[in-house]
């Protein structure tokens, strides 16, 4: 079979990936990134396998026509790769490049031909044996009538490929508002260590579209990245810290910092888990970024199992039924045969799953250990039970049996963020989108103990400001975690989780007793009962008093902490630039009446003197707020 080569090397998008994460290329993974373009249209090409030659490494670009592709440096050999797209009715076209940084930016024009109907056969094909080029080489195959959009435009048509209508679904969220201290002294609400919002806003800001205003969960943005908070010691599972310093975008404003942190517990030290697989199979899953990317994150997962886990796989299409009995993580190609013979098709009988993955966790319960049903999905429940109330009813009814839910959310065009958030808060989990392998990995594998360990439950916080040196105070995000004062010392209130290693953040922007202030703050009448400012409370070195609740992860009775936050004048530290940094950029993103003249360049600046990680996820960051820049300025909603 002859093979056409239509090669161009993309040095310039590796050196500039490599000046992007300002490190030398020293990670254990190599990340291969682009666009699949038709060379006529320029418009996406949705389908297309990209193979690195000479490994067994391959995955689909998706209806944008993007790809992403993790490689294990240990796999590569030489100081150059070729990587190979192929895809019928096209000719095959291959490029060349350096393996020289971490990330590398690779896109790909194809030519219509005639001649190219047949496929490419790379060397990895030769294993027939292999687990994964078998998946991605056959079961994993597109259908024929998954292709990308006919027109160059990036982002998503009124319609997704394969001709269905985009049916994603985001809840409304209203932004919180400036309250007057006088008359509101308390704010109350219950943390959230979710992070999903930050990977969905990524899928949509790396496919050239500004993503929807109710996808921009700003809590959930800044809570995607870790930051040096002390753990505590002694009775307390967490620490808590709080720092004050000048609101970026408002300078006579104040920016209030809480953080919360627990220690990670390393893998080999959790407790033994208990874990039912709920995969969603049905037709909807058929696309490359949904069923066999779910594929391929509950390998890495696997990977992580002990003799003393327990794994169970139940999916769901027309029906449910149980793939893979409860069987020890001992067993892993056991596992993993179980995981490489699914496939997508049928309708979505997501409520009958639902209720055979609980059944199947009650019945191989660990007493003392983790049970948890993991659910995979693009959230839709079309068939059997279906409305939400009666799904959170069956959700936190296993939950106080001692079954915690988690939620992994996958793919474009029929994503029921909304639905899979409420599930999740309510299962006493945790909820995530994977947008990548890389995604995967950082959530069953980097952080696999908060995935699965619970170190406090039904935490809030409760904080009384101070009116004698706070006017107003606004909290940044969380609009769907709010409570009323009266739940916070309510022990039959949910509230949220915190798992091993989890950090949670929470802003306030301050308005200062004295200062004049351009922003509408929410007052009430005086009350005519209460004592006046200057009353006996009146200590002028508080800013606020910090109040946390939470139960063990097997209490039923809460406990308190409590600490003062004092007035200090300080320059802002690392972190709390780039907490900074993030927040200004969900409130770009929300269009935030709030956010003053603050702008993307003064983000990237402020992101910048926030430092770096060892996982480069913040110059990711600041490649993510520069694409930013570069989108055609339309939200994903208007043309839906």
């Amino acid at each position: 079979m002859r093979r056409t080569l239509f090669a161009v090397v993309l040095l310039l998008g590796t050196l500039a990936a490599t000046m992007v994460a300002g490190l030398e290329p020293s990670g254990p993974f190599v990340v291969f990134t682009g666009r699949v373009m038709d060379d006529a249209t320029g418009g996406a090409i949705a389908g297309v396998r990209v193979a690195l030659d000479g490994t067994r490494h391959s995955t689909f670009s998706g209806g944008t026509g993007h790809y992403q592709l993790m490689v294990p440096r240990s796999e590569l050999t030489g100081s150059m790769a070729l990587l190979t797209a192929s895809r019928a009715g096209y000719r095959s076209t291959s490029a060349a490049l350096s393996v020289a940084a971490d990330s590398i930016a690779a896109d790909f024009r194809l030519i219509a031909g005639a001649d190219a109907a047949e496929p490419v056969a790379g060397p990895a094909e030769s294993a027939a044996a292999d687990r994964s080029q078998a998946e991605m080489s056959t079961r994993a195959t597109p259908p024929a009538n998954f292709a990308g959009p006919a027109t160059g435009a990036a982002g998503y048509p009124g319609h997704f490929p394969g001709g269905g209508w985009n049916t994603e679904s985001y809840s409304l969220i209203v932004e919180n508002t400036f309250l007057a201290t006088a008359g509101n002294p308390l704010s109350t609400f219950a943390i959230d260590v979710d992070r999903a919002s930050y990977s969905n806003v990524r899928r949509f800001l790396r496919e050239g579209q500004l993503p929807p205003k109710d996808a921009v969960r700003i809590e959930e943005m800044v809570n995607y990245f870790t930051y040096g908070y002390p753990t505590g010691e002694g009775e307390h599972p967490f620490g808590v810290t709080t720092e004050v310093a000048p609101a970026p975008w408002r300078k006579s404003h104040l920016l209030l910092r809480i953080g919360l942190a627990s220690p990670r517990i390393e893998t080999s030290d959790l407790p033994p888990s208990n874990l039912v697989f709920l995969l969603d199979v049905s037709g909807s899953m058929m696309s490359p970024d949904k069923l066999p990317l779910v594929k391929q994150s509950m390998r890495l997962l696997v990977g992580e199992l002990r003799p003393a886990d327990r794994v169970a796989i139940v999916v769901y299409a027309g029906a449910a039924g149980v793939v893979l009995p409860p069987t020890s993580g001992s067993e892993k190609e056991k596992i993993l045969d179980a995981i490489e013979g699914l496939e997508a098709g049928g309708s979505t009988a997501g409520g009958e799953g639902l209720r055979l993955a609980y059944r199947v966790a009650r019945d191989s319960h660990l007493e003392g250990g983790n049970n948890r049903v993991i659910l995979a999905t693009d959230g839709d429940f079309n068939v059997g039970v279906s409305s939400d109330a009666e799904m959170i009813r069956l959700v936190e009814s296993h939950r106080d049996q001692g079954t915690f839910l988690t939620v992994l959310g996958f793919g474009t065009g029929n994503l029921k963020d909304s639905k899979m958030e409420r599930m999740a808060d309510h299962g006493n989990g945790n909820y995530a989108y994977i947008d990548s392998l890389l995604e995967a990995r950082k959530v069953l594998v980097t952080e696999l103990g908060g995935t699965l360990a619970t170190v406090a439950k039904d935490v809030k916080l409760q904080i009384e400001f101070n009116p004698a040196v706070v006017r107003a105070h606004r909290l940044i995000g969380y609009e769907n975690r709010l409570l009323a004062a009266e739940d916070f010392n309510d022990d039959a209130k949910d509230a949220g989780e915190l798992g091993a290693g989890h950090t949670v953040t929470a802003l306030y922007e301050i308005i200062p007793a004295g200062v004049e202030s351009d922003v509408e703050v929410r007052e009430v009448d005086p009350l005519r009962y209460q004592r006046e400012p200057g009353g006996v409370r009146n200590m002028k070195d508080e800013l606020a008093f910090v109040r946390v609740r939470y139960k063990k992860p097997t209490g039923e009775r809460s406990v308190l902490l409590e600490q003062p936050v004092r007035v200090e004048n300080q320059e802002p530290t690392a972190d709390m630039d780039f907490a900074s940094a993030v927040a200004g950029f969900g409130m770009l993103l929300r269009e935030s009446e709030h956010l003053g003249s603050f702008t993307a360049e003064q983000v990237i600046a402020l992101a910048r003197r926030g430092g770096a990680d060892e996982e480069g996820e913040r110059a990711d960051f600041v490649g993510l707020v520069e694409a930013y820049r570069s989108t055609r300025g339309v939200r994903a909603e208007e043309q839906w």
